[in-house]
């Protein structure tokens, strides 16, 4: 199944020059999730809700500065494909070029919708994130900020005790902290990308207006939302996604199948995960782009990759994910290339960029990150487990074949 049917040739484009300040406002409408930059009628990048949301560049500064180098495909590239790149380059949309003109583009949203009547076969048991990162009501603003950017996600729920309390959307933050000074009763249902995933945000900030610093002490009780979106560990994925789509949200907290106490979350990019699973060989590491490597192939890759999680005692690799990509840009016949790896594994996800003239040299720069990241212990979130090779074989029977 290839994407000609649904990519679409509607997206927001802006210069490079554009001021970014512009570029945000694009982004109150709330289904959009990147934009595309071009300059001199040529494409050179996108900017994504959630990277400007983690900016801190001034309004002033121009779009240009913030283009975000991600995968492009063409109109008849295969779904699970586009599934993987958006895995690896954790980027949601992705341009349709044609000879270095976007004439579209292909979305998370499309993919999903496009797969979802095959998702039956998988339940969220076997995709979710079995840690769930959340805060408590009485969490600062300004603590619950730094949780959400230091786990790159964009909603936090509010637990008290074994309870749903609420859930807090990066977006809210956002735009509670940039705008919301002006504002006598706090909390928005609208403005910069606030997808809170429903209920009504609190509101009684009356003194603090204005004051930012003031502001991040606030308790994140008075700026969550109040309803929460939860699904059973049972549900199958296709309802799951279609719970996603009718209430405009991304995520679902997950409870146990006995009790109401949440066991972790569920989001779009982990049922996007979950496509790109193999069938038969769980531990394959994926390289994308590997015709730019000069003196190393696929092997060589696989035999990093091990050097580097080898080192640090007993860890599984669940999936590894290594994209590169050329720029323009060269130094003495070098192009300039940007490797990204991610890898899954049993300790957590650790992803790491690398940038160097000449694909080998990028990519060992990433390795050499990742190996500090792993050093360190710092991870992005929790395992997921994979659904056995009957249910994959339910699941891909339909795309594999071909």
């Amino acid at each position: 199944m290839d994407i000609s049917e649904i990519l679409s040739a509607k997206f927001t484009e802006f210069d490079v020059g554009t001021p970014l300040s512009k570029v945000a406002g694009a982004f109150e409408n709330q289904e959009l999730d990147a934009v595309i930059v071009t300059g001199d009628d040529e494409y050179r990048g996108v900017v994504s809700r959630r990277q400007l949301a983690f900016s801190s560049n001034q309004p002033s500064a121009k779009v240009g500065s913030q283009v975000q180098h991600v995968p492009t495909v063409d109109r008849t590239e295969d779904v699970r494909e586009v599934a993987r790149l958006m895995i690896g380059s954790d980027a949601k949309t992705l341009p349709v070029l044609d000879d270095d003109r976007a004439v579209g583009v292909v979305t998370g949203d499309a993919v999903l919708e496009a797969v979802r009547p095959f998702l039956d076969a998988v339940t969220v048991d076997d995709a979710y994130t079995a840690e769930l990162i959340s805060a408590t009501p009485e969490t600062t603003i300004g603590k619950a900020l730094n949780m959400l950017r230091d786990a790159g996600i964009a909603h936090l729920p509010v637990v008290d005790g074994d309870d749903l309390a609420g859930m807090l959307s990066l977006y809210d933050v956002i735009e509670f902290t940039t705008r919301g000074g002006s504002k006598s009763q706090g909390g928005s249902s609208s403005g910069f990308g606030g997808r809170s995933g429903g209920g009504q945000s609190r509101g009684g900030f009356g003194a603090r207006e204005g004051d930012a610093d003031r502001m991040l002490d606030l308790p994140v009780r008075n700026l969550m939302s109040d309803t929460v979106a939860t699904v059973e560990q049972c549900a199958p994925l296709d309802e799951v996604v279609e719970t996603m789509f009718e209430r405009e949200i991304s995520s679902l907290v997950v409870t146990a199948d006995d009790t109401d106490k949440p066991v972790g979350i569920i989001t779009k990019t982990d049922v996007i995960e979950a496509l790109t699973w193999e069938r038969d060989d769980r531990n394959a590491v994926q390289v994308f782009g590997i015709d730019l490597l000069e003196g190393m192939d696929y092997d060589d890759v696989s035999a990093l990759i091990e050097s580097v999680t080898s080192k640090y005692g007993k860890m599984s690799v669940i999936k590894a994910s290594i994209e590169l990509q050329e720029h323009k840009e060269r130094s003495r016949g070098m192009p300039l290339v940007l490797a990204r790896i991610r890898l899954v594994t049993d300790r957590g996800y650790f992803t790491a960029d690398g940038e160097g003239y000449g694909a080998s040299h990028a990519l060992r720069l990433a390795a050499n990150t990742v190996e500090r990241q792993l050093l360190k212990g710092k991870t992005y979130g929790q395992s997921k487990k994979h659904s056995d090779a009957a249910e994959q074989a339910r699941l891909y029977g339909w795309w594999l074949g071909g």
